[in-house]
């Protein structure tokens, strides 16, 4: 048939040289799967639900481990989300699982906000592929693809009606990851409740215009299966670690007083069908949805944020550079632009503290001159003080010296007169005094 095309290809008159030998390209499945069994695979699982739900009862049952973790605090204020990494191997394929568990979701008084930190983990692991896409040096072959491939949300086994919790956040959810509802603990409801319960969450998914996860139906070798499989859904499941002895074999199981409800038996629960759709079947399907929808709407609203589009306004191809030149341009004219407004801004605040400054230095000169002129008139009430002081001095050292005199005479008449009476005593001795 090749040399057939070949000499079609080539003209009427070409001569057909068959093949000597086998050409080996029908190999290259194989080559892929080598290198894929050698490299390893990753799965990261989101568990969304409210407490005591069954979630990790579930995870250990679905991957027949069991998982060691920490005990959580339902205390919190507020939904955290707690990431757990563990290495499988079955045969010879290693499976990089990552399970995370919304911690203390549906706890709170006020659940408004109680999606928002589920949304952010998610966009948080976009933006981190996102930003090992644009490195100059990609290293993906050896990133730890940490995305969300499959959200499993737990949805209580109420027999009524979906929770108002449950539709907000599954709508919040249902462009970022692949959703697959359960019903957990199904087994504490009736089979005829399980089936309308069934049927009254579709019918509400519907109406609000949830999309959750439908099983692929294009490729011919499981179409039939996961068409059949998207009518269970959701699928309602019992998980257990336990195992009890049935008959001659050991089951898990959980028992109870009125009997024993079997996670791996079809007619008591839907463990066996999530578990061949989850793991067997559409894996790697959850996987190619991941990248090809979700993380794609998410590269192309960011980039779409950043400026970049596939088309100018006249519908024609735009390139990379041209973009990238585009916005190049755009963000220096905005700089300059905001460099000419602090430029403005600085010279105006310049001038206005100018202003203050000479407003402030004429009242300085002001107040200088007040003081001056104070400091003036009190030089010379001092100086008219020092001058009446001088002359009041003056004139008490006039009266002083007045005074000197008159009792330097006073003691001089004193003196004569003393000396007139010694004289007279001495000349007459027989006179007395008193």
């Amino acid at each position: 048939m090749a040399a057939t095309e070949i000499a079609r290809q080539s003209g009427e008159g070409a001569r057909a040289v068959p093949l000597s030998g086998h050409v080996g390209f029908d190999s290259m499945p194989d080559q892929l799967v080598n290198k894929s069994v050698n490299h390893g695979f990753c799965f990261n699982i989101l568990c969304v639900g409210e407490t005591g739900l069954g979630k990790s009862t579930l995870m250990d049952t679905l991957f027949n481990t069991k998982f060691e973790g920490e005990p959580t605090q339902h205390n919190q204020p507020g939904v955290q989300l707690k990431s757990n990494t563990y290495e499988l191997q079955e045969s010879n394929v290693r499976l990089k699982l990552t399970i995370v568990n919304t911690v203390g979701f549906g706890d709170q008084i006020n659940k408004e906000d109680s999606y928002k930190s589920i949304v952010e983990f998610i966009d948080t692991q976009f933006e981190a592929y996102l930003q090992e896409e644009l490195k100059i040096k990609r290293t993906l072959h050896s990133y730890h693809d940490s995305r969300i491939h499959a959200c499993l949300y737990f949805i209580a086994p109420t027999g009524h009606s979906l929770k108002s919790l449950d539709l907000v956040t599954m709508k919040k959810l249902d462009s970022k990851v692949n959703i697959i509802p359960v019903i957990a603990k199904s087994d504490a409801i009736s089979k005829s409740e399980l089936a309308k319960f069934k049927i009254k969450i579709t019918s509400e998914l519907v109406s609000n215009g949830v999309q959750i996860y439908q099983f692929p139906t294009d490729d011919e070798t499981v179409a039939e299966i996961n068409s059949t499989m998207n009518g269970h859904l959701p699928f309602a499941v019992v998980g257990s670690t336990e195992e009890v002895k049935i008959g001659n074999k050991m089951v898990k199981a959980r028992q109870y007083p009125w009997g024993t409800v079997q996670v791996e038996n079809e007619n008591h629960c839907d463990f066996v069908k999530l578990r061949e759709m989850l793991i067997r079947v559409n894996m790697e399907d959850l996987r190619e949805q991941t990248h090809t929808r979700h993380y794609e709407l998410y590269r192309r609203c960011k980039l779409e944020e950043m400026g970049f589009k596939d088309t100018d306004p006249d519908s024609k191809p735009f390139s990379l550079q041209e973009t990238y030149e585009a916005k190049r341009n755009e963000f220096m004219g905005e700089l300059q632009k905001k460099e000419e407004e602090m430029r403005q801004m600085f010279v105006q605040r310049v001038k206005e503290k100018e202003a203050e400054l000479k407003e402030a230095e004429k009242e300085l000169h002001e107040k200088f001159d007040r003081l001056k002129k104070l400091h003036q008139d009190e030089k010379k009430k001092l100086e008219d003080k020092k001058k009446a002081l001088d002359d009041e001095l003056n004139i008490f050292k006039q009266k002083k010296t007045a005074a000197e005199l008159l009792q330097s005479q006073a003691q001089q008449a004193g003196s004569s007169t003393t000396l007139k009476r010694d004289k007279e005593r001495k000349n007459n001795p027989w006179l007395c005094t008193e």
